[in-house]
C-alpha cells in the first residue's frame, strides 16, 4: 500500500573494512519535504529487527541513509525494510542491493629463484563479513617488469 512515487529509489548497502556498512537511498520522485523514511534490518532470521541508530539526512532532515558499525552477516540472508510516512499516508516499499567492498588479499609472499627464473606467489583470502569458502574468490595478478 502507499502512494505511487513515494517509495525510495536506488537502495544500496555497502559493507567495507569487514564490519562497517552504509545503506543509502534516494527519496521517492514525488516525496514532499514532510516525507520521512525509516530503515529496519535483521542480519539473520535468528536476530531481532532493529531500527537504524545513525541516519544520514538530506537538507530537509529526511532520512536518506544509515551508517552501521560492527556488522556481522553470518549467512547470505540479511533482511531490510524501509518504510515511512508522508502527511500520515504510508509510502511504498522497495527492493535492495548489498555490495561488499573487499580488503586486499592478506599475507602476500613472493619467492623467486634466479637459477630457474621462476617465482612463486601466495596469499590468504581477504577478510570478509560473511563469505567463508575460499572457492568464492577469484584473483588476478598483474606482473610488471622493472
Amino acid at each position: 500500500a502507499g502512494m505511487n512515487g513515494t517509495a525510495i529509489e536506488n537502495f544500496v548497502c555497502v559493507i567495507f573494512n569487514v564490519s562497517f556498512m552504509n545503506c543509502t537511498w534516494h527519496v521517492g520522485r514525488i516525496a514532499t519535504e514532510d516525507t520521512q523514511y525509516f530503515l529496519y534490518w535483521r542480519p539473520s532470521k535468528k536476530e531481532d529487527i532493529t531500527e537504524c541508530q545513525n541516519y544520514i539526512k538530506d537538507n530537509w532532515g529526511r532520512h536518506t541513509g544509515c551508517r552501521f558499525q560492527n556488522v556481522i552477516i553470518e549467512n547470505k540472508n540479511a533482511y531490510f525494510l524501509v518504510n515511512g510516512s508522508r502527511s500520515g499516508q504510508n509510502i511504498h516499499i522497495s527492493d535492495y542491493i548489498i555490495v561488499e567492498k573487499l580488503t586486499p588479499p592478506l599475507n602476500i609472499t613472493v619467492n623467486c629463484t634466479e637459477a630457474s627464473h621462476r617465482c612463486s606467489i601466495s596469499w590468504q583470502p581477504p577478510r570478509t563479513s560473511h563469505v567463508k569458502r575460499r572457492s568464492c574468490f577469484k584473483y588476478e595478478i598483474v606482473i610488471e617488469k622493472k
